[in-house]
């Protein structure tokens, strides 16, 4: 059974770093050395944060970054405006991998992860009609090219797997819910499509999500003013950690332990009225809970 309500948290919410990010996105945490990743998209910026001294080391990209990952081998794999990429965090080298929608220079990729057998999984979505069918998601392979899993995507969103690997949750925001797909963790491939949540009407639009050692997703509500924790098995909304600012866009177990929430905001899109009202916008948050995440999968290439 889920853990209850009133077991859910240790401690109350706290502002980790105020980074004023005009989209922070994308947090993964590296155990190998006790650090966050995280990217501001609009920025052009990627960055490692440090909890114990609250501090974030950046390196400036040149274009739109939409999520990175670790990798096996040390490094990040970035999904970038211009195509997928490893990065090489400390000196700020990059190398081209693939670029699927060159022929779209509207689109960008937005949200990636790893799935178990280490491959990337990342997504795209058209800058100038977010609400459009007009981006996909795919999926590379070590030494394999780039193959298109999904078509017809809107804002290609969060992403998790669970702990059998044979379930893949995705979200594309514009739908508001979460899909699950049959998954073959052998082949990587997807079948059998279903939604198995919904997000309630006001509550804002589904943005980026983790799961925790019970199974249970963590949504990110865009435009919603939390993150919710859901039982996909039965649709329900079991909790919800309420944050200060209407923008949050994704989170990701952390910490030594993995029972950190870390949770990433913006301020992008937000009215001068807005941003005064909300001036913890674009900042990275985290709170102490009684679940644990799983260790970030890292991409085997």
């Amino acid at each position: 059974m889920p853990t209850t309500n009133d077991q859910m948290l240790q401690g109350p919410l706290e502002v980790v770093y105020e980074a004023g990010a005009r989209l922070a996105e994308s947090p993964v945490w590296d155990d190998r050395i006790n650090c966050l990743y995280w990217v501001d998209i609009e920025a052009g910026r990627v960055c490692c944060l440090d909890p114990a001294s609250r501090k974030s080391r950046t390196v400036e990209i040149g274009q739109r970054v939409g999520a990175v990952a670790l990798r096996q081998n040390g490094g990040l794999i970035a999904a970038m405006e211009q195509g997928i990429y490893y990065l090489d965090f400390d000196s700020g080298e990059t190398h081209w991998l693939a670029d699927p929608e060159s022929h779209l220079p509207d689109n960008r990729f937005n949200d990636a992860k790893c799935d178990p057998c280490g491959r990337l999984w990342a997504g795209t979505m058209g800058m100038n009609r977010p609400r459009q069918p007009v981006a996909a998601l795919y999926m590379l392979a070590p030494g394999q090219p780039i193959k298109r899993q999904l078509d017809q995507v809107s804002v290609s969103n969060g992403m998790a797997w669970s702990a059998d690997s044979r379930i893949f949750y995705y979200i594309d925001t514009q739908l508001e819910r979460v899909d699950a797909f049959d998954f073959n963790h052998m082949t990587g491939s997807i079948t059998n499509r279903r939604t198995v949540i919904r997000i309630a009407e006001g509550e804002g639009r589904p943005d980026g999500m983790t799961i925790d050692n019970e199974g249970m997703l963590w949504v990110a509500h865009w435009g919603g003013w939390q993150v919710g924790r859901y039982d996909p098995q039965t649709g329900e909304k079991l909790f919800s950690v309420e944050l200060p600012v209407a923008r949050v866009s994704s989170c990701a177990f952390g910490g030594p332990n993995l029972d950190w929430l870390y949770i990433t905001t913006a301020r992008d899109g937000l009215s001068e009225a807005e941003a005064k009202e909300q001036p913890l916008a674009g900042s990275i948050f985290r709170i102490k809970t009684n679940q644990k995440g799983r260790p970030a999968d890292r991409y085997a290439g």
